[in-house]
């Protein structure tokens, strides 16, 4: 599908994975939506970008936020194409250690701040009767482990959605969405752990093999680039030599 001049929305588009996407959907012509709470990183990756792009203050965790910023994207261009969710936080923790509010804030953002996006753009995809909603979740949601168990079931939940949103949406709407589950990806995700025995057990600064941002960016490319009968519905990608 030519991406030329569709407008693509890229949560969480100020560092990482959805700053890599964004920057991908850019070079292959979308008029970006970069939204994130961090303004003034958006306002200089704009910078770099050599199509149009609009930025927009956006707090997945605040419904007012992120409606807000679909009005604006709505005054600027009139309509959506594509939404990639890509804004998430990853504070991994032992159950026993009972991090109670890092696990709220987990779903908070995960799974609730994906729920608002959702419920925001639908209602222009539902009226154009065209788009694509890119979830952004991870192999976790599929291969538990100790100390993510919340991250794990939020990301779990993001795939679950996902399943269920082609069911309802693509029949009749001619909306497509696809679920993205990387493995690990050299991002600072893990700068959001505190616990300490967790820290102290896992040593994260080891050598092991990861994905680049980049690598996700290109899923994303590849999924939305289909031709309008192909819903590519999942892709779980890992880095080479981990099975």
């Amino acid at each position: 599908m030519e991406l030329q001049d569709k407008v693509a929305v890229v949560t969480g588009a100020s560092s990482g994975i959805g700053k890599a996407i964004a920057r991908a959907l850019s070079a292959a012509g979308c008029k970006v939506v970069l939204a994130s709470r961090s303004v003034d990183k958006l306002r200089d990756l704009q910078e770099e970008l050599s199509n149009k792009s609009l930025v927009v203050r956006m707090d997945v965790k605040d419904s007012e936020s992120v409606q807000g910023a679909f009005k604006d994207i709505w005054d600027e261009y009139g309509k959506v194409h594509i939404l990639v969710n890509c804004a998430g936080v990853m504070p991994l923790t032992y159950l026993k250690n009972q991090h109670l509010e890092e696990w709220l804030e987990t779903i908070e953002v995960n799974v609730k701040g994906t729920l608002r996006c959702i419920n925001s753009v639908l209602p222009a995809m539902k009226n154009q009767k065209d788009g694509h909603i890119v979830n952004i979740a991870s192999v976790d949601g599929i291969e538990v482990f100790k100390g993510g168990a919340v991250y794990g079931a939020s990301k779990a939940a993001v795939i679950a959605l996902s399943r269920a949103m082609r069911m309802e949406l693509s029949p009749e709407f001619n909306i497509r969405v696809t679920s993205i589950e990387p493995g690990t990806v050299a991002t600072n995700l893990r700068d959001d752990i505190t616990d300490k025995e967790l820290l102290e057990e896992k040593d994260y600064s080891q050598d092991e093999p990861k994905l680049e941002p980049k690598d996700i960016a290109n899923a994303v490319l590849y999924a939305v680039t289909q031709p309008d009968s192909v819903n590519v519905n999942e892709l779980l990608i890992k880095p080479t030599g981990k099975a």
